[in-house]
């Protein structure tokens, strides 16, 4: 019995705790843009890049 007056107040501090820091993340705009980044992997340019054959064969 006497662990929940320890328990209680420990688990109104993390729920407070938790709620403060959803709150700052969606006023900060961590939530804004949920597709984006995802998309922008997708859509990255993965052509490889022309190397020079005549810088090589010159030497």
């Amino acid at each position: 019995m006497e662990s929940l007056f320890l328990l209680i107040p420990l688990s109104l501090i993390l729920v407070g705790v938790l709620a403060w820091i959803l709150r700052w993340s969606v006023k900060s705009g961590q939530f804004d843009d949920l597709d984006g980044p995802g998309q922008a992997i997708l859509m990255d340019d993965d052509t490889p890049k022309s190397k020079n054959v005549s810088d090589h064969s010159q030497k």
